[in-house]
C-alpha cells in the first residue's frame, strides 16, 4: 500500500524557484492594471501625510547602481509609512535643464550651438531630455518603485518654471540678488561659469615652476648691506604658468618669518621655514639665510613683473601657508579666489589700486591684450593661444628674461567640470550672485533647530558648508534653462526686476514655458506701458544668461510641493552624501531666503556604491555593476534585498559575488514562505483558527519569537536602519523557523489527521507568522510579497494587494518571559543533543535522525527542564524516534556538551519503522489492517 499518498504533504502553486525576471513584470502589470498606488492614496487620504520629496536625477544617460540604491531606499520608506497609516504621495521628478543636456545634444548631433537659433537649440534639448526621462522612468518602474509615473515633475514644465521665477523675484526683492565682478569657476570647454557643486576633483599633471620677480623697492625692510638691488628677487612658486601674464601682486603671511637667502651673487626672498624644502626642490645646495624679518614688514613692498611693464605689490593675507612653495604667493586676481579677495580688500581699504587683469576669453584663449606692454622677449606671441597650450611659451619667455629659477612637473588633485570632465579655471567675470550673507544665519539656525539629520554627522557637514561658503553664482552662459528675469534700460543701463515684471513674465511662461523669453521682445514681456523706474525710458533689453541648474532643482519645494498642495516643509529629503553641497544646500538657501525656514524636516543621507574591495566603480577598471546586471539574472527583489542588507550610511559594497550570496539568502527566505504556504493549503483562517489559550506551548513560543522579531523590525524601519531588519528577518527565517520550529513541526503537519488540534494549532501559528512576515518584508521584497499574498489563505476583509495591507499589529500578550526563558533553555539543550546526533551520523552509527534512540544524561536545572518536557516531548523536539532522560552521571562513551552540562548517547533504534511517518515505534504492526504502520498513522489512515 502506498501510504505516501495519504500524507498531508505541502501542496501549493507558489513556485519553488522565483524566476523573478519573468514574474516581476507580471506583478508590475497587476499593480498598474489595478491602480494599487492610487488605491493606496485613497486608503490614506485623511491620514497624517509623510511626504518624501524626490530629488531629481539628471535627464541624461543611463541609470547606474547609485540610482537604484537611492530610489529603492525611498520606496522602502514610503511603503512602510503607508502601512503604518500615513498619506504617502510620491511624485518622482527629473532635472531637465542646463549644461549637461546642451553638452549631450551638441555632442550627439555635431551641431554648432553658436550657429543655431536659441529656440531651435532649446527644442533639441527638450526632445533629448524627454527621451531620457522616458528611458529612465521605465527602469525606475522596473525596480518596483510605486509613484506617480504618469505625471512626474519635470523642471522644464511651465508650472515649475513659474514658481522658480517667483523665487528668484522674491530673492531679488529682499536684496539677495546682485551682479558683480568675481573670480568664479569657469569651464572653457562648456564656456560657462560653474558652481562649487558642479566641480569634481581628478588627478592632473601640471608644470611646477619657481619664478624670480626683480626687486624694485621696500617699505620697512631693507636689503642686506652692500647688496646690489638688481641681484635681489622675490621667488614665487606656481603650477599654473598660464596665469603669469595676469599677475599684479605677491602675497605673504604677516605672521610668518621671511628672509633674504644668499645663493651665489643673488638674493631670494622666501619664508624661512620653506627655504630648505624649496632649495632641495630647485636643486641648490649652497645657500645662506642672511637676515630675517616678519611678513608684516613686507607689506606694500614692490617687485617687477618678469615680462610685463607692471609692478607686483606685496600684500599680506592669512591664506598664505607653509604647505608648499616659498611663502611668496603669485597673485593673479582674475584667476584665483583668494587672489581676487585679497586684491579687492586692499583696493577697498584704499591701500592699493591694483587692476583685475583678465586676459582670457570664454573659450580659454588669450585676448590680444596679453601681448601689450611686454618687455624683453617678444619671440613668443600669446594672443589667441589656448591657455594650456601657452604654458610652454610662457615658460620660455620667463627663461629668456632670466626669471625662471626652476622647472619640473607634478601630479596633483585638480578641479574638473562635473560633466565634460575637463580641467576648469578660475576666471574673473561679471555674474549674477545670491548674497548668502543676507540669510546665512537663518539657514544655520534652520540646520540647528528645524531639521533632523540622519545620520547625525550630516548636520556638521552642511552646517560647515553653509557657514563657510561664499556668495552663490547663479548665472550661466547657456541657452537651455530658465532665464534670469532681468531687463536693462537702453537709456540709463540700470537693471530692472520687480513684482510687476516678474508677474507679467510668469503669465507668459505659464502658457508658453520659458521659451517665451527667447520668443518675445522685452516690450512684449513687460507690462503694457512699462517705463524705467530710474529714468522713465521705455526701451529695454533682456539678460542673456540662464539660471544655474541648482537653482532649478533648489526651487522644487515650491515647483512640486506647493504646486501639488503638499506641505512645506515636507517630511524628508533623501539623497547621496554629495548633496550636502548640492540639492540639500540649494533647496535650503532658496527656501530660507524667501520663507525663512528649511523646506524639509529631516534629511537622510546615503553613501556611494563601491566594488567588493571598497574601490570606486569605474568602467575603465571594469568593476561596475549595473542595475540590469542584477535584475536580468536574479530579479529586482534580489537588488532590493541588497539595498536593505547594507549599512547605507557609509559607502555600500557591491560585486557579482555579493549579489550571488544575496540570491542565496533570498532563496532561503522564499523557501520559508513556500513551506508556510504548503502547510496552510487546507487551512481556512476564518474557521480553523485555534484560540491562543488552547495552542501548544511550542506554538506559543513561535508566536513569542514572531513578536520579538516584529518589534525589532518595526524599530529598524522607524530608525531607517534597514540592515537591522534584513538580519532580523534572515535569522528568523533560517534559524527560528527553518532550523527549529518548522523542522520540529513536520511530523505534526504531515502525519496527524487534518483537523487534529495539534495540527490546527500549528497552522494557526504558521498563519500568523506568514501574515506578519509577508507584511514585514513587503517594503523590501515587494514582488515576492505580492506573489505570496496571491497564494496565501485570506481572512475576510483582507485587501487585494499586500501593498494595501496595514502594518502588523503588536501582540504583547504573546510575550511571556517565563515561557521565553524555559524554551531558550530547552533549545540550548536541543542543540547539545543535535551535536551528538551529527557526530553519530558522521560515524555512520545512524543514518537519518529518526533512526536514532538517544539517552540524555543531565543533572540539576537541565534535568528538571528535560523531565518537565517528557521523553516523548524530547524525542519530538530533537526529531528522533526514542528519547530517554537519565538523572545522573553519563557513561564514558557519551558525548558531553560543556556549555549545557548534558551528555548524550546515540544508538540505532531497535524498534520497527513506520512506513508512513518514518518514526520507529513499538506500536508498528499492532493493527492487522495496516501492519507496517504505527498506531497513530493507522488511525489517521482509517479516518481518511
Amino acid at each position: 500500500m502506498d501510504y505516501g499518498k495519504t500524507l498531508h504533504l505541502p501542496e501549493t502553486e507558489f513556485p519553488m524557484r522565483g524566476n523573478l525576471p519573468k514574474r516581476e513584470p507580471e506583478i508590475l502589470k497587476f499593480w498598474e492594471d489595478n491602480k494599487i498606488y492610487e488605491k493606496r492614496l485613497e486608503l490614506r487620504k485623511d491620514a497624517k501625510p509623510f511626504i518624501l520629496h524626490d530629488g531629481p536625477p539628471y535627464a541624461n544617460g543611463k541609470l547606474h547602481i547609485g540610482h537604484a540604491l537611492n530610489k529603492t531606499l525611498k520606496d522602502i520608506i514610503m511603503k512602510y509609512k503607508t502601512m503604518t497609516g500615513h498619506y504617502t504621495r510620491y511624485i518622482p521628478g527629473w532635472d531637465t535643464h542646463g549644461l549637461p543636456i546642451e553638452h549631450a545634444v551638441i555632442k550627439n548631433t555635431g551641431l554648432n550651438r553658436h550657429e543655431m537659433a536659441p529656440l531651435d537649440l532649446r527644442n533639441k534639448c527638450k526632445e533629448y531630455a524627454l527621451e531620457c526621462v522616458e528611458t529612465q522612468k521605465q527602469d525606475f518602474i522596473r525596480f518596483g518603485v510605486l509613484g506617480e509615473w504618469e505625471r512626474p515633475y519635470l523642471t522644464l514644465r511651465p508650472e515649475f518654471e513659474v514658481k522658480q521665477l517667483g523665487i528668484f523675484g522674491e530673492m531679488a526683492k529682499r536684496g539677495h540678488i546682485y551682479k558683480g565682478l568675481k573670480t568664479v569657476y569657469w569651464c572653457t570647454h562648456c564656456e560657462t561659469a560653474l558652481a562649487e557643486a558642479e566641480i569634481e576633483y581628478a588627478e592632473k599633471k601640471s608644470f611646477s615652476i619657481y619664478v624670480k620677480f626683480p626687486y624694485v623697492s621696500e617699505k620697512k625692510v631693507t636689503l642686506p648691506a652692500g647688496v646690489d638691488p638688481k641681484q635681489a628677487f622675490a621667488v614665487i612658486w606656481t603650477t599654473t604658468p598660464w596665469t603669469m601674464p595676469a599677475n599684479v601682486a605677491i602675497s605673504v603671511n604677516p605672521e610668518l618669518e621671511y628672509g633674504w637667502v644668499k645663493v651665489g651673487d643673488e638674493y631670494y626672498l622666501m619664508a624661512t621655514e620653506l627655504v630648505d624644502a624649496a632649495m632641495k626642490d630647485i636643486g641648490i645646495e649652497d645657500y645662506e639665510i642672511v637676515n630675517r624679518f616678519s611678513g608684516a614688514d613686507l607689506e606694500l613692498a614692490e617687485f617687477k613683473h618678469p615680462f610685463v611693464e607692471r609692478t607686483s605689490t606685496v600684500l599680506c593675507g592669512d591664506h598664505v601657508t607653509l604647505e608648499a612653495g616659498t611663502g611668496c604667493v603669485h597673485t593673479a586676481p582674475a584667476h584665483g579666489e583668494d587672489d581676487f579677495n585679497i586684491v579687492m580688500r586692499y583696493n577697498k581699504e584704499g591701500k592699493t589700486e591694483l587692476p583685475i587683469v583678465s586676459l582670457v576669453n570664454e573659450t580659454g584663449n588669450y585676448t590680444k591684450q596679453v601681448d601689450d606692454n611686454r618687455y624683453g622677449d617678444t619671440e613668443f606671441p600669446l594672443a589667441g593661444v589656448e591657455i594650456h597650450d601657452a604654458e610652454v611659451p610662457v615658460i620660455k619667455i620667463l627663461a629668456h628674461n632670466n626669471a625662471l629659477l626652476h622647472k619640473s612637473s607634478l601630479r596633483h588633485q585638480y578641479a574638473h567640470c562635473w560633466r565634460c570632465k575637463n580641467p576648469v579655471i578660475y576666471r574673473a567675470t561679471e555674474q549674477w550672485f545670491s548674497s548668502v550673507d543676507g540669510y546665512r544665519q537663518q539657514a544655520l539656525d534652520a540646520i540647528d533647530n528645524q531639521v533632523q539629520w540622519i545620520p547625525k554627522w550630516g548636520h556638521d557637514r552642511i552646517f560647515n558648508m553653509v557657514r563657510d561658503r561664499g556668495d552663490w553664482v547663479i548665472s550661466r552662459q547657456r541657452i537651455w534653462g530658465v532665464p534670469i528675469p532681468i531687463y536693462y534700460c537702453e537709456s540709463c543701463g540700470e537693471h530692472i526686476i520687480n513684482d510687476d515684471t516678474i508677474k507679467a513674465l510668469q503669465e507668459k511662461v505659464a502658457v508658453e514655458g520659458s521659451d517665451a523669453w527667447w520668443a518675445h521682445s522685452a516690450k512684449e514681456l513687460l507690462p503694457e506701458g512699462f517705463k524705467c523706474p530710474h529714468c522713465g525710458h521705455d526701451e529695454f533689453k533682456k539678460e542673456t544668461d540662464i539660471m544655474d541648474v541648482w537653482f532649478d532643482s533648489g526651487s522644487s519645494w515650491a515647483g512640486v510641493l506647493e504646486v501639488n498642495g503638499l506641505d512645506v516643509p515636507c517630511a524628508m529629503y533623501l539623497e547621496g552624501s554629495d548633496q550636502h553641497r548640492g540639492w540639500f544646500n540649494s533647496s535650503l538657501l532658496t527656501a530660507v531666503a524667501t520663507t525663512g525656514k528649511a523646506p524639509y524636516n529631516s534629511v537622510l543621507t546615503h553613501g556611494f556604491v563601491v566594488d567588493g574591495e571598497g574601490r570606486k566603480m569605474s568602467k575603465s577598471v571594469g568593476n561596475t555593476v549595473a542595475p540590469s546586471d542584477i535584475i536580468d539574472v536574479y530579479g529586482a527583489d534580489v537588488m532590493r534585498l541588497w539595498v536593505s542588507s547594507a549599512d547605507y550610511q557609509a559607502d555600500v559594497r557591491l560585486s557579482k559575488d555579493i549579489v550571488k550570496q544575496l540570491s542565496e539568502v533570498y532563496r532561503k527566505i522564499r523557501n520559508t514562505f513556500r513551506f508556510l504556504l504548503g502547510n496552510l493549503d487546507d487551512f481556512n483562517p476564518n474557521t480553523d483558527k485555534v484560540a491562543y489559550a488552547d495552542m501548544s506551548e511550542f506554538d506559543k513560543w513561535a508566536l513569542l519569537r514572531l513578536e520579538e522579531v516584529r518589534q525589532k523590525v518595526t524599530e529598524a524601519y522607524e530608525n531607517y536602519e534597514f540592515h537591522m531588519l534584513y538580519h532580523a528577518i534572515h535569522n528568523f527565517c533560517t534559524v527560528d523557523l527553518s532550523s527549529i520550529y518548522l523542522d520540529v513541526m513536520k511530523d505534526t503537519m504531515y502525519a496527524e489527521s487534518k483537523n487534529n488540534v495539534a495540527r490546527r494549532s500549528a497552522q494557526t501559528a504558521m498563519y500568523e507568522i506568514l501574515k506578519t512576515l509577508v507584511a514585514m518584508v513587503s517594503p523590501v521584497l515587494s514582488f515576492t510579497a505580492e506573489e505570496v499574498w496571491k497564494y496565501m489563505p485570506k481572512e475576510d476583509g483582507m485587501p487585494e494587494s499586500v501593498m494595501l495591507q496595514d502594518w502588523p499589529q503588536g501582540h504583547p500578550e504573546h510575550f511571556n518571559q517565563e515561557l521565553a526563558d524555559k524554551w531558550n533553555q530547552l533549545l540550548d539543550l536541543r542543540t547539545s543533543v543535535q551535536k551528538a546526533l551529527e557526530l553519530a551520523r558522521q560515524n555512520k552509527t545512524i543514518g537519518h535522525p529518526l533512526d536514532a534512540s538517544v539517552t540524555v544524561y543531565a543533572e540539576g536545572a537541565a534535568f528538571d527542564a528535560l523531565n518537565a518536557l517528557g521523553e516523548d516531548g524530547l524525542a519530538k523536539l530533537v526529531i528522533v524516534s526514542e528519547a530517554h532522560i537519565v538523572n545522573g552521571a553519563a557513561p564514558a562513551e557519551a558525548v558531553k556538551d560543556e556549555e549545557t552540562g548534558v551528555a548524550t548517547v546515540v544508538a540505532p533504534s531497535e524498534l520497527e519503522k513506520c512506513e508512513r511517518c518514518w518514526i520507529h515505534r513499538d506500536t508498528v504492526g499492532q493493527d492487522s489492517e495496516h501492519p507496517t504502520l504505527c498506531h497513530r498513522c493507522a488511525e489517521v489512515v482509517k479516518s481518511l
